[in-house]
C-alpha cells in the first residue's frame, strides 16, 4: 500500500500483473479448490502443492474497518478508510474503502473491488456495492 515498495517475488507476480489489467488474481488449489492469500506454495486446508492463478470476482462483506487520521504514506493523506474484506471466494484481504464512507458500523456492508493509478501502478480499493 502507499508508496512501500511491492514485493514482486514469483509467489506474488501473477497477483501483480493481474492489477495491472484490472483484476484480482488467486492462487487456487488444483485438489480442494480453496483459494490462496496471500500466495504460498501449499494448500492451508488439504496441504496440497498444485495450484492455478483464476481471477476472482472481487465481491465480497467487511469484517473490520478503522479509519487513520494518523498519516503513514506520503500518497494516503489522512483521514484514510482501511478495511478487511472476506471476499466471496473465501480469502480476507486488507484495503481502502473509497468513495461513499457508510455511516455507523460498516461491518457487514458488501463491497466490490475496483482498481486505480496509486504512485504510478494499479493498485485495488473497494467501494460499496450498494450505496446507502
Amino acid at each position: 500500500m502507499g508508496n512501500s515498495r511491492r514485493a514482486t517475488g514469483v509467489p506474488d507476480l501473477q497477483m501483480w500483473q493481474g492489477m495491472e489489467q484490472g483484476e484480482l488474481r488467486l492462487q487456487c488449489c488444483d485438489a480442494c479448490g480453496q483459494f490462496r492469500y496471500p500466495a504460498s506454495s501449499h494448500c492451508a486446508h488439504c496441504l496440497d502443492d498444485r495450484a492455478t492463478w483464476k481471477a476472482v470476482a472481487g465481491e465480497g462483506v467487511v469484517l473490520s474497518w478503522i479509519v487513520f487520521h494518523r498519516q503513514y504514506f506520503e500518497d494516503f493523506p489522512p483521514p484514510y478508510n482501511c478495511i478487511a474484506v472476506r471476499l466471496d471466494e473465501g480469502p480476507i484481504l486488507i484495503t481502502t474503502l473509497k468513495e461513499s464512507v457508510p455511516s455507523g458500523n460498516w461491518i457487514g456492508h458488501r463491497v466490490s473491488l475496483a482498481f486505480g493509478e496509486q504512485s504510478g501502478r494499479m493498485q485495488h480499493h473497494a467501494v460499496l456495492a450498494t450505496p446507502e
